[in-house]
């Protein structure tokens, strides 16, 4: 019975690590405020519990009755992740905005804010603990050694490849959460500039960034290197059209007229 390689760890360690200097990083340089943090929680963790409150009771029949690979299932992910998270995390905008918590100089701070969520502490911290867990439990051997190590065969077969392999598979999952970090961080900053400037045309422009995890059912389709190239030159273009839309607003300045 052989064992996780070590390398895999750097799935969930990674994203932690980095996650975690940005938010320090902008806490020191940039004055990130601790409750941006917080109503960043409120708007991706309220977004999470309901995403899973539709796809538990709903996703094994989205996938048998149109396949894994569908549009249907395209837009099943997507739309959720536009209303859910960019449209959550409007409404906590304008909630912050309102109780004046949060204004214009805060928004990358919330858009960081709500890539650590899900990067540092869903995908990271979680990924690694649960993969660091079962690399101890395989390796001490025994029948819950055999029994955890039989289920990850079934499911993950790939945590077993050798390091050639394996430094693959990391470098290009580090690479999808990077891409995850860009666009929770464009859609942040978005969301909270059109809820300072009480201009929903931002807000409009972050909506359908929502939509990247519609590409999630082609993956397979696309080969691995080439689906995570292409999403992280997604995001990118993301995080661009974010950063020159919150930089003219801060240097022109704004009215605060509703539209």
């Amino acid at each position: 019975m052989i064992n996780i390689d070590p390398l895999y760890l750097f799935d969930g360690l990674a994203p932690m690590i980095i996650s975690i200097f940005l938010v320090l990083f902008w806490r020191l340089k940039r004055s990130l405020k601790w409750i941006a943090l917080a109503y960043a929680l409120l708007a991706y963790g309220g977004a999470i519990a309901l995403k899973y409150a539709i796809q538990i009771p709903t996703i094994n029949s989205v996938i048998g009755t149109f396949g894994s690979h569908s549009p249907e299932l395209a837009l099943y992910y997507g739309l959720q992740t536009s209303v859910l998270e960019v449209g959550g995390a409007y409404l906590v905008a304008l909630y912050a905005v309102k109780k004046k918590n949060l204004g214009l100089a805060d928004c990358a701070s919330y858009g960081i804010s709500l890539s650590f969520w899900e990067n540092g502490i869903l995908l990271g911290l979680f990924t690694f603990v649960s993969l660091l867990l079962d690399y101890l439990i395989i390796g001490s051997g025994g029948v819950l050694g055999g029994v955890v190590y039989d289920q990850l065969m079934k499911t993950s077969p790939a945590l077993f490849y050798g390091p050639a392999q394996a430094w693959f598979l990391v470098i290009l999952s580090v690479l999808e959460r990077i891409s995850s970090l860009l666009a929770h961080v464009a859609w942040g900053i978005l969301t909270l500039l059109a809820a300072t400037t009480r201009r929903r045309r931002y807000f409009y422009i972050a909506l359908p960034m929502g939509m990247i995890d519609a590409m999630v059912p082609y993956s397979s389709m696309l080969g691995l290197a080439a689906f995570e190239s292409l999403l992280f030159g997604i995001c990118i273009s993301f995080l661009i059209i974010a950063v020159f839309l919150e930089t003219r607003v801060m240097w022109q300045g704004f009215e605060m007229n509703g539209e």
